[in-house]
């Protein structure tokens, strides 16, 4: 589907240094999670196309420790909100404060101005707080009062959303999941990166705290050590889009999203949006494994990532037992493609 001798693009500059950046990166939240690779390949994906990115997994799969630690390799400005059932819109965007010296209103941002936001456990947020965040997702500003903020850019929102605790939380409406570029899941890591995380944390000690003393966790060991600037991060928004798409692998994004809207098995399938995502993500993956072109491989290891939180089983499917990721790799395999293994799902855990 696609030429392997593709020439290379002129600015191999912006090529070399995104693969310095992403060498740095990878290195740096390594010495603090095991088993990132698939994970921290989807983080970069986002920072260098400004997609946001879902995050699903079970408590304990150190999703907020991975936020975190790609948060401080990168010298980007950087916000955490705990979303909670009490949170309001105005927590997030910001409102406007009455001084009572001059009598006059002033806006006071709130913490989604910023570079990448992490939005915990998103699912917690009541609807009024997930409509908050539609405007800045899709359009990169939000409205306080009167007025209408650019954010800075880039500006990506990371979530993370525990899918089996169902208590006091809130299904993401279809048309915030939409604005997702990727939704992620993450299962258990295996035994040998269990017994990685076991030795590692037996060994992070106490800290002092005045006359006392707390055990260190994984957080105390986050060292804001930026090993990508901005800088950087614009070279490597530039080297992707240096990277070549032929209209072949256009037409067979175009054929799966299809499939999806006229298939029986589901409700709905997926939207335009997909379409964007698949081929901006599958650009800046061919970047990060060292091609200038997109290959067939680049489009099955991510369209789980991308399609399967945009389609919806209908209820005969889910009577019949049937999943949307069996559906997906059928869809796939109809396409032209080998179903891709679960390459989707990647395997993540703190020291």
């Amino acid at each position: 589907m696609e030429d392997s001798s593709m020439h290379d693009t002129s600015d191999d500059k912006s090529f070399e240094l995104t693969y310095e950046v992403v060498d740095r990166i990878r290195n740096q939240i390594a010495e603090v999670v095991v088993g990132q690779e698939v994970v921290v390949e989807r983080l970069l994906i986002a920072l260098f196309t400004g997609g946001h990115v879902l995050l699903q997994g079970v408590p304990g799969l150190a999703k907020t420790l991975l936020v975190s630690a790609m948060a401080k390799s990168v010298d980007l400005k950087f916000s955490r909100i705990q979303f909670t059932v009490d949170l309001l819109p105005s927590d997030i965007v910001g409102s406007e404060i009455l001084d009572q010296k001059s009598n006059e209103f002033r806006v006071h941002q709130g913490p989604i101005f910023t570079n990448l936001l992490l939005a915990d456990e998103i699912n917690r947020a009541a609807p009024k707080v997930q409509s908050a965040l539609l405007e800045a997702m899709q359009e990169h500003k939000v409205t306080i009062g009167n007025e209408t903020f650019a954010l800075p850019a880039p500006f990506l929102v990371i979530a993370t959303h525990n899918p089996v605790e169902q208590a006091g939380t809130f299904e993401l409406p279809e048309a915030q999941l939409d604005r997702f570029m990727m939704c992620h899941r993450l299962t258990y890591p295996t035994p040998e990166e269990d017994r990685e995380v076991l030795m590692r944390n037996a060994k992070l000690g106490i800290r002092r705290e005045g006359d006392g003393a707390v055990a260190r966790t994984e957080f105390d060991v986050l060292e804001h050590r930026p090993v990508g600037s901005a800088e950087d991060l614009v070279h490597a928004m530039s080297a992707v889009q240096q990277i070549h798409v032929s209209e072949t692998f256009a037409d067979h994004v175009v054929e799966i999203v299809n499939q999806t809207r006229h298939d029986d098995r589901l409700d709905f399938g997926c939207s335009p949006r997909t379409g964007i995502a698949q081929i901006k993500s599958a650009r800046a993956r061919a970047l990060i494994h060292g091609r200038h072109y997109v290959v067939p491989d680049d489009l099955f290891a991510l369209a789980e990532d991308v399609m399967l939180h945009r389609i919806r089983l209908n209820y005969e499917s889910l009577a019949d037992g049937l999943t949307g990721s069996e559906v997906l790799r059928q869809i796939l395999t109809r396409g032209g493609g080998s179903a891709p293994s679960r390459n989707g799902a990647s395997r993540v855990s703190a020291k």
